[in-house]
């Protein structure tokens, strides 16, 4: 129930109630009740001079609709910010979530048969699977006749190549984290320019005048940080992601290489 019709509907009361102070204790609680009754009703009626008290309940979708019509042109690449941001998110987490899965399964099966000094399994094991770790962990084995030095730097030109992949997307995310706030305040700019148009064309400053720019301003800018705070919280939970990932290849790639440095060293002194 709005505010108005509350008051029409106390004041329909007020007018039914007795307006005379009757006389013994029936009449002495009626008055003692329409007191408070007449309070109530003044509070009512300050309650609704506030600005939107009265305003009509929306749901959630014309809400949604009543801003996206107030946000001018400028909607329209914020709009692209959020579907290209949402799209690249959904896509990198899945990325990583199976290229996670797969390179902890292939790291667990290699370090397992380079500990019994199994290289040719091992070096089947990794060429059978497409994980990043596996591409590293083969360009190293199959230089093994050729030196630690050779396994070494072939597991660091393959470790750049890997790092580069599992990074693809994120560019798009830490761009879109800087230009959505800007996007953001030229909307604000925009939005400040319509009103001094409107203040100039009409020659005098009215709030009605100036309420439509400085709305789309302020609009503009809550959604630019709205589209940006998401995204870079995103980009941040990716980059610890494909941290963790490194740290993992990096220790299997450590041990790889003291597995063959050791079988090197046996052939050597037998």
């Amino acid at each position: 129930m709005s505010a108005r019709s509350t008051i029409r509907l106390l004041g329909k009361i007020r007018m039914s109630w007795p307006p005379a102070r009757r006389a013994g204790a029936r009449g002495e609680k009626l008055f003692m009740l329409e007191v408070p009754l007449v309070g109530v009703m003044r509070v009512y009626s300050a309650l609704v001079q506030i600005p939107g008290l009265d305003a009509p309940e929306l749901t959630l979708s014309q809400q949604a609709t009543v801003l996206w019509d107030d946000m001018g042109f400028m909607r329209w690449p914020l709009a692209f910010c959020v579907v290209v941001g949402t799209i690249v998110i959904v896509w990198k987490f899945f990325d990583l979530l199976m290229k996670s899965a797969r390179t902890k399964k292939v790291l667990g099966e290699v370090d397992e048969l380079l500990a019994q000094h199994r290289i040719e399994e091992a070096l089947e094991a990794t060429r059978n699977s497409d994980a990043p770790a596996a591409n590293i962990l083969y360009a190293g084995l199959d230089r093994h006749e050729e030196g630690t030095e050779r396994v070494m730097k072939a597991i660091e030109n393959q470790g750049l190549i890997e790092l580069s992949k599992l990074e693809r997307g994120l560019v798009v995310l830490a761009t879109l984290t800087n230009v959505a706030p800007l996007l953001g305040f030229l909307g604000t700019v925009i939005g400040m320019i319509i009103a001094f148009q409107s203040i100039e064309a009409a020659g005098e400053v009215e709030a009605t005048l100036v309420a439509g720019g400085i709305k789309v301003a302020l609009l503009t800018t809550a959604a630019g940080l709205v589209i940006a705070i998401p995204v870079s919280i995103s980009h941040n939970y990716f980059v610890s992601r494909i941290d963790s990932l490194v740290i993992d290849m990096e220790e299997s790639a450590q041990k790889m290489i003291d597995a063959l440095h050791a079988m090197e060293a046996n052939r050597a002194a037998s």
